[in-house]
Parts: structure tokens; sequence; C-alpha cells
């Protein structure tokens, strides 16, 4: 694509990709077991804000990439996150109703169907990632899975659970959703930077300087627009982490406070890209709407 084209036009396009892309992935409704694959294609498509491949093909625009490449680990993380959307919406964690202005995958179809529609999510994105056109598919699986395990988004999910109800310190809130949050997001750049060119020396350190800020800058405000949304403009139950007694950034610092971390870290993040000039433009304009978004 022309890298003159307005980010607008350019997000759009990647996010209707992608959205052809994990259609071809998931398993057809109509075949067996149907339940299961439905409750599948019910937790993916059709909605999202698709942040995780759009970082996905930022990342390979900065390396060159064939986007036809960046096309599996684009879905791969999209496929990981929205299985983890699946299970945090469980009675046994966030018992929440509402998704992406529709019923919770659970509501929709059942505990027991939303459970193995997670874990048959999660199992496809590793088979998407290992039969991917990379140089290196099983070092790319090891990226994901620690992203997505207890080192990682798992972990900061078991931390989540652990806290509600307490007051964290302001490091250990941020250092919950760099793995909550972050880890997958750090992916999701590392696997698109896969995808074409080597990364030069210092490229790598940028890279995740990059994505540490803007996945932490992303948490904060979905903490700001947790409190300041609505259901409508969020399409999911808004003022629920103050209802449960979670520890937020908006709790911890105010909601002007963490208003300018938002716009500090978002400051951290286009540093980091700096030595990459041109070639980062929509990794830098990824950051602007992380911080600048209203849903």
């Amino acid at each position: 694509m022309n890298p003159d084209v307005a980010w607008a036009v350019w997000s759009r396009e990647r996010a209707r990709r992608i959205e052809t892309v994990l259609e071809s992935v998931l398993p057809a409704e109509d075949s067996g077991p149907p339940k299961l694959h439905r409750a599948m294609r019910y937790a993916v498509l059709g909605g999202g804000k698709r942040v995780r491949p759009l970082l996905a093909y930022a990342a390979g625009e900065l390396v060159n990439a064939d986007p036809d490449v960046v096309d599996a680990p684009a879905a791969a993380v999209e496929l990981v996150h929205a299985y983890s959307l699946v299970h945090d919406d469980l009675p046994c964690m966030d018992d929440d109703t509402l998704r992406r202005g529709r019923p919770t995958c659970h509501v929709a179809f059942g505990e027991a169907a939303a459970v193995l529609a997670g874990d048959a999510l999660q199992a496809l994105a590793f088979g998407v990632v290992a039969r991917a056109r990379l140089t290196d598919p099983a070092a790319a699986c090891a990226l994901l899975a620690t992203a997505a395990g207890a080192e990682g988004m798992a972990g900061g999910q078991a931390i989540d659970l652990e806290s509600t109800g307490s007051v964290l310190a302001i490091d250990a809130l941020e250092n919950m959703h760099r793995m909550k949050t972050g880890a997958l997001i750090r992916a999701a750049v590392r696997l698109g930077a896969a995808s074409g060119r080597p990364l030069a020396a210092g490229e790598e350190a940028g890279l995740d300087s990059y994505a540490r800020a803007a996945g932490l800058a992303f948490q904060v405000v979905d903490d700001v627009l947790d409190v300041e949304g609505s259901a409508a403009t969020l399409g999911k139950t808004a003022g629920k982490d103050a209802a449960q007694g979670k520890p937020t950034f908006v709790s911890l610092l105010g909601l002007r406070a963490a208003r300018e971390r938002a716009h500090a870290l978002r400051d951290e993040a286009l540093a980091a890209l700096a030595p990459f000039g041109r070639s980062a433009r929509r990794l830098a304009e990824l950051a602007d709407w992380i911080v600048l978004r209203a849903h």
C-alpha cells in the first residue's frame, strides 16, 4: 500500500484484511461439532478494534514484509486475544455479560461451550503460526507461548483476580498490566517484525521499548474509559472495575493523572520509534490512536 495513504484508510483496509484472514482460518460453522465452531466464530468475527493485528501489520511495514506473510501472525495474536476475552468474561473470572455490543460467548452458547471455544481458539492460533511463512516458525510459537502463558497474559490475569478488593502499589499495577495486556501487544509487534528483513542491531530493543510503552498506555486508557465511557460506546459493561473493587490507574492516580500518564507513555513510544524514521509511521499512528481513542 502507498505509504502516503491516510491512517484512517490504512487501518480500515487492514481491518478488512484481517477479518477475511480470520474467516478463512476458523472452522466452518456448519462443520462438526457445529456448536463449538459457531461459538468460536462468534467470539472472533464481526467486531473488535483489531489493535493487535494492526500492530503486526504496522511492524511488518517497518521491515518491508509482504502482507501475505504477516497475515498468519496477525491472525494468531487476534485468536489468542479472542480466546482470552471469552475466558475473562466467564462467571468464574470477571463474570461479564456484554462484549463488543452483544452477549458474551458463555451467555450466548453456555459456559461449557465457551470454555471449549476458548481452548480451541488458542490451539488454532499456534497451528496458524506453526504453518506460517516465517523464517523461524518455532521461535514465533515460543514467543507467542510466553506472551500468552504464566509469564504473560495468563499470569497477569491471575494477579488481577487475586488483587480484587485490594490496593496495589503503582509499580505492581504496571507489572500486572505489562503481563496481562502488554505481553500480547509486544508479541504482535515482534511477530510482525519477524515477517520481513532481519532486524539490525538496536532495532529489537527499540521495538520492545515501543511495545512496552504502547501496551501500558492501552491499559491506562482502558481504565479511563471504564470510568468515562458508556456501555453503548465501549461495547462492554462500563464502570465494572470500580464495582468489583479492582485496582486501576484511575483508582490509584485519579482521572487527570491517569490521562497524563497515558500521554507520557505515548511520548515514550514515539521516542522509541524515532531512529526508524518514516518506516515506523504506522506504528506511530497506532500509538496516537491508542491514547486518543474513545472506545
